[in-house]
Parts: structure tokens; C-alpha cells; sequence
């Protein structure tokens, strides 16, 4: 895999970054609530990722024919384009097991457990010092992730905990590769090459997996890949718009959507231990995104 080169200083966008983040939360909220209703119907995960990439991709073109054209997509950096949709797969495929077997709220707040298996990464495999205060935080998101998963109980389906944990390990190194990558390839570029790469992947399971759906489903997957697509772009948009630590905490408003979903369109009310439990990966996720903001800024005052 190629090595991803750094990114060079740029002038963000804070309010603009912010902006797109949220919208980019409420299109990822709508999709796997329509990916889920879908799943009553035995749509699989392979299935889902079918019809996200196919019915999404005119998005896609539309936008970019509409927008930066199609110019944009050329690259001198495929492997690192491979890289990223390889994460990208390995996370999208475990989150669609993941909301077919846990409920929306539960399976999104485990998602949000990616910061943890950041900073984890980042000490094991990229030597970098982690102190105390950040493996408390890892500590406590780990008793919040206890806390849902309740041991010994069940409460909750543990094959799909195991599905949303590895969701959250792929959404880690989606952010970094997407970061990475926006330093020199254009948005648009980023989400087309995963948009093929997805479909390539699915084209190819969808003869042992694939099989035909009631109308109502296939508008469910409809809504599920347009919901899909533009939150792709508007993902990527934010990633190059504003640094992480100014936009990730706008990620966890996503909890509040699904929570919603869940009682609206399932009549299901949260529980207490996934309450609890959201709100100790919250506060881990937060604490480790500001201390790590605190830390840069320190650095680059010694620097200055």
C-alpha cells in the first residue's frame, strides 16, 4: 500500500466544516434507519452494499458533472485510493451487519467508540506516546461499551456488538485516510474511486447473496443509497473543509437521531444501559478530541 503523504497547511473553514458535518450526520442517520427497515426483509449486508453503491453513483456523477466535473477524479495516487476503500469496505459491511442485528441506537452509539481504537492504533502501530489521561478516557469508553453490551446478559445480540466494534475500528481509518488523501485528491475524487471500488466488490457477491425485493424495499434501498451517497460527499467536504478536532464532536449528535428513528419508526425506547452507556463514550470521545486539541496547540506554540 502506498505510503500517504502529509498533509500540507491549509486555510479551514470552521463554520463551513461544522455546517456540513451536521448534514453529513442527519444523511447517515436516515440511511441506516432506511437500511435497516430494509434488513426486516432479509437484505443482507453484501445486498445493501449493492444498492448503495449502484443507486448512489448517479448521485455522485450528477454532482460532479453539476459541480468540480468529471476532471477531477483523475489521480496519481490509486493504491492509497485502494487503501482507503478497502477501510472504507471492511467498515461499511460490519456497520450493515451491525444494524441488522442490534437496534439503530445501540448499534450507532457503539460506532461511536472509534476514538478509542484511535488512539489504541496510534500507540501500537505508530509508537506515539499516549499518556495517562488518555488511556483513562480509553478505559471509561471501554465501561460504556460494557455497560451496552451488558456481559453475561441477554440483553443484546453479542455476534452484533462484534459487528458495530469492528464498524467503529474501519470508521477510525476512514477518517485518517480520508485526511490523508484530501491533501492532494479533490472530494469528488475520493468518494468516486470508493464508489467503484464498492461497487466492484458487490457486483461481484450479489450472484451468491442477491435476490429480488417487494417494491416497498427496494424504495426503502432508493432512499437508503441517495441518503447514502450525499453523505459521502459531505463527509469528505467536511474532512477538507475543517480539522477533525473541530468537527468530530458534531458526530454524536447522531445518537440523538437515532434514538429518534428508533421510537418513531420502531416504537422502541432507549434503555438504561444504553443511555449510560452513550454517555460514557460520549464523554471518552470528547475528552480525548479536546485533550489531543489542547496538546497540538501547545506543540505548535513551543514551535512558534
Amino acid at each position: 500500500m502506498a505510503t500517504l503523504a502529509p498533509i500540507p497547511p491549509r486555510q479551514h473553514d470552521i463554520v463551513r466544516g461544522i455546517a456540513l458535518r451536521c448534514a453529513m450526520v442527519l444523511c447517515y442517520a436516515v440511511m441506516t434507519a432506511f437500511m435497516k427497515a430494509a434488513s426486516a426483509d432479509d437484505v443482507g449486508a453484501f445486498e445493501m452494499l449493492f444498492y448503495r453503491s449502484t443507486l448512489g453513483m448517479p448521485v455522485i456523477l450528477a454532482w460532479l458533472l453539476i459541480g468540480p466535473g468529471i476532471g477531477v477524479i483523475r489521480t496519481t495516487r490509486p493504491l492509497a485510493h485502494l487503501g482507503r476503500s478497502t477501510v472504507g469496505l471492511f467498515g461499511i459491511l460490519t456497520n450493515f451487519n451491525a444494524l441488522i442485528l442490534l437496534p439503530l441506537a445501540t448499534a450507532s452509539t457503539i460506532g461511536f467508540s472509534a476514538p478509542i481504537f484511535a488512539t489504541i492504533l496510534s500507540a501500537l502501530l505508530l509508537s506515539e506516546r499516549v499518556g495517562p489521561h488518555r488511556w483513562a478516557a480509553v478505559l471509561i469508553g471501554f465501561l460504556g461499551i460494557a455497560v451496552i453490551m451488558q456481559p453475561g446478559g441477554t440483553g443484546v445480540s453479542h455476534v452484533g456488538m462484534a459487528f458495530a466494534l469492528c464498524a467503529a475500528l474501519g470508521n477510525a481509518g476512514v477518517n485518517v485516510t480520508i485526511r490523508q488523501l484530501g491533501g492532494t485528491e479533490h472530494p469528488g475524487a475520493i468518494v468516486f474511486w470508493f464508489f467503484i471500488c464498492s461497487t466492484v466488490v458487490a457486483t461481484i457477491a450479489m450472484p451468491f447473496v442477491g435476490h429480488w425485493h417487494s417494491w416497498t424495499v427496494m424504495a426503502l434501498l432508493l432512499g437508503g443509497a441517495i441518503a447514502g451517497a450525499v453523505m459521502q460527499l459531505l463527509m469528505t467536504m467536511s474532512l477538507s473543509a475543517a480539522p477533525v478536532s473541530a468537527i468530530a464532536p458534531f458526530d454524536y449528535t447522531q445518537i440523538v437521531w437515532a434514538l429518534l428513528f428508533d421510537w418513531l419508526i420502531w416504537s422502541e425506547a432507549p434503555t438504561w444501559t444504553v443511555l449510560v452507556g452513550a454517555a460514557l463514550i460520549v464523554a471518552s470521545g470528547l475528552y480525548t478530541g479536546v485533550r489531543e486539541h489542547r496538546l497540538r496547540k501547545q506543540a505548535v506554540a513551543v514551535i512558534d
